[in-house]
């Protein structure tokens, strides 16, 4: 049995178009407000308060994941307000 190298992507060539990796949260934020990106996670954080039990330990832990997507997507949002605030003519 052969096997043959990968081809290499030809450098003078055109990209390979892009293909969003997460359509539906990049879908979101195009279009999104401070509002929805605070609510949404609202649901999520009311029910863990009620969490108790033996799964009360892992409210913690989906609290901080909970927080730090909040701040990434935060953080998305400003980048986002930031393009869109700039000239067309310096979007680079």
């Amino acid at each position: 049995m052969e096997t043959r190298p990968p081809m290499a992507a030809d450098p003078d060539g055109p990209p390979p178009p892009r293909e969003p990796l997460y359509p539906a949260i990049e879908g979101f934020l195009e279009h999104a407000t401070q509002a929805e990106l605070e609510g949404l996670f609202a649901s999520l954080k009311d029910r863990l308060k009620d969490l108790e039990g033996p799964r009360a330990g892992y409210r913690q832990r989906v609290e901080a994941a909970v927080s730090r997507t909040e701040e990434l997507l935060q953080h998305l949002l400003q980048v986002r307000e930031r393009l869109e605030a700039k000239p067309p003519g310096k979007r680079k």
